[in-house]
């Protein structure tokens, strides 16, 4: 079993005790320094890394193979990467990247296909001058996402 394997399965089993935290990235350096970057449905807390951390770190053998080890929650401007991280952001507003457009918009749904976004726009009056404001809401496949970032209001 190669190194990467056995941090792999080290990291599941660590996992499968917190069902509420999932994988976001993992990497191992040429240099054996592992990252583990993690979210949660309910957020992430130091408790989830530290123990996410132990179930790694004491079940590798320091003398078989020197290695670091880095275990943390996902930033508040990292891009959405999992359906699952979608879900739980509902309600949230989103910066959506396309490939011709960039919206910003209220994630009211997502779904295993795509998202559904909902904002206001300002847009010219049908009849006469001037305009008006619409509600707009728009489906967006995840294939058609470039990067989806939660914005945070203050």
């Amino acid at each position: 079993m190669t190194f990467r394997e056995k941090v792999i399965d080290l990291l599941n089993e660590g996992l499968q005790e917190k069902p509420s935290i999932f994988l976001i990235d993992l990497t191992i350096t040429d240099a054996f320094k592992i990252i583990v970057t993690l979210d949660g449905d309910n957020g992430v807390v130091l408790q989830d890394c530290i123990d996410v951390s132990r179930a790694i770190e004491h079940n590798l053998d320091r003398e078989e193979q020197d290695f670091s080890l880095e275990v943390a929650s996902v930033g508040v401007g990292s891009p959405l990467k999992l359906v699952r991280q979608y879900k739980k952001n509902i309600g949230r507003m989103l910066i959506v990247k396309l490939a011709e457009s960039t919206i910003e918009a209220e994630l009211v749904d997502a779904n295993d296909e795509f998202i559904t976004l909902a904002w206001e726009a300002r847009e010219p009056k049908k009849l006469g001058k001037g305009k008006e404001t619409v509600q707009k809401r728009q489906e967006i496949p995840y294939t058609d996402i470039k990067e989806a970032i939660v914005t945070v209001i203050f």
